[in-house]
């Protein structure tokens, strides 16, 4: 298959996807699954494997982001049900004054990011916007997308997050230093793409339709007697905190051994959730007066308004995995191999290229350092850590309609497909643009 025909017909394909949902109106669902078997057909995937490339794509991404979507909103649920929510909003907008809750929601972003991934960080916090946004009577956009932006960066600039991990080892780079400049870099860029360019697109792009999901938060009966401050901020960091522990297993037990065993099992993702979930069963609902039928409830009632935006996050990964099945994905990725330009703009492009053709960070990340980590050995006067920097950042570009996060952003937010592009795709597309001047502007000094 040849770059121009690949490149071609992956276009062709995002924009159908556009003009089907934004202006045809037909469901995302179908759209996105009639759109990943047409795609297929015309690059000669063969017909057989079709459907299951599909399949593959969405229970890969389903089996993960599907659990911690369901698991958080149902945190989200208590946090806002025993006015948790309202305890954090107080305290936030005291410390931080109505005009900056911004700001706020931007470092606690960063800190929250740190350990997990985008998905988890963002269905911790997105009841804390919620809230927040209401009470302050601040524009959703304005408050939500900081926090969004803060959690892309940690995603992809900030070990020990995963996706940056794989890159410090393809590079062989100093994990000390490039956390150092992964902060001194990536808060600047958090602070360009969240509150700034919050400010200036919320005052551009209105949401007007109703939100069901943001509806359960924000309606929930303010409480004149609120939960502790300390224990509510507790529940909420539990699962980050047993996440970090998870990550330190290996320096904190032998591998291999059994407590080292345990120390991953209690880190992992979904275990860390479920047990933030339990415990705020027993410390905002118990501990306030609910009974075990009224936490039922609620836990019920908050997993409604998340099944299309399951289907959705699904259907993107279906779309992702047909694009790398058919080797459309290889064909751009060949063609920018061919191209000859410095490392650091080659690993920010490669990064570019998979993220659009697959849509996840993580395997742009992961893709992009083992293509150029070979290259980078043979090579001088480049910093592997700014090497590291420059390929995270190029990862989280443009926020595809193939990336979970695209689908997960314009449900929680209550977007269109077009307003989606305008706020979330633009602020990815700052990210990985300012990632690559800093990267570059670093390296006349760092090498």
């Amino acid at each position: 298959m040849s770059a121009i025909f690949a490149i071609s017909l992956a276009t062709a394909a995002i924009a159908a996807i556009v003009i089907l949902i934004a202006w045809i109106r037909l469901n995302p669902f179908i759209v996105l699954f009639v759109t990943s078997i047409a795609l297929a057909l015309v690059a000669r995937m063969p017909a057989g494997k079709i459907v299951a490339s599909f399949e593959n794509g969405v229970g890969h991404v389903l089996g993960h982001v599907g659990i911690v979507i369901a698991l958080g909103t149902m945190l989200g649920k208590m946090l806002a049900e025993s006015g948790g929510a309202d305890c954090i909003a107080l305290k936030i907008t005291r410390i931080a004054g109505r005009s900056r809750v911004d700001w706020a929601m931007m470092l606690i972003g960063l800190l929250i990011g740190l350990p997990v991934f985008f998905e988890v960080g963002f269905v911790l916090l997105i009841p804390l916007a919620f809230v927040l946004a209401e009470r302050t009577n601040t524009p959703l956009l304005r408050v939500a997308l900081p926090m969004g932006a803060a959690l892309s960066v940690t995603h992809a600039l900030i070990p020990p997050h995963p996706a940056a991990l794989l890159a410090v080892g393809a590079y062989h780079a100093n994990i000390g230093q490039t956390i150092l400049l992964g902060i001194v870099i990536g808060t600047p860029i958090a602070a360009i793409a969240g509150p700034l360019f919050g400010r200036f697109v919320a005052s551009r792009v209105f949401i007007t339709k109703t939100n069901p999901l943001a509806q359960q938060f924000v309606n929930a009966e303010p409480r004149t007697n609120l939960p502790n401050f300390y224990m509510t901020v507790f529940t909420i960091l539990s699962p980050v905190v047993l996440m970090l522990i998870g990550s330190a297993a290996d320096v904190l037990a032998a591998p291999q051994t059994t407590a080292n065993t345990v120390l991953h099992f209690v880190g992992n993702t979904d275990i860390a959730l479920v047990t933030a979930t339990l415990m705020s069963f027993i410390v905002l609902g118990q501990a306030r007066g609910f009974s075990r039928e009224t936490i039922l409830r609620f836990t019920n009632e908050s997993l409604g308004p998340t099944a299309l935006i399951m289907l959705l996050i699904g259907a993107g990964g279906g779309f992702g995995r047909v694009l790398i099945d058919s080797g459309v994905s290889k064909a751009i990725t060949d063609a920018a191999l061919g191209a000859h330009m410095p490392l650091l703009v080659l690993a920010w492009m490669l990064a570019v290229i998979v993220r659009v053709a697959c849509g996840s960070a993580t395997v742009a990340m992961a893709t992009a350092s083992g293509i150029v980590g070979p290259i980078l050995s043979h090579a001088s006067g480049v910093s592997p850590s700014l090497m590291v920097l420059v390929t995270g950042a190029g990862s989280v570009a443009f926020g595809p309609m193939n990336d979970a996060g695209f689908w997960q952003i314009k449900e929680y937010l209550g977007l269109t497909v077009p307003q989606t592009a305008k706020t979330w795709c633009v602020l990815e597309t700052i990210i990985a643009v300012c990632g690559l001047i800093f990267c570059l502007i670093a390296s006349i000094f760092i090498y």
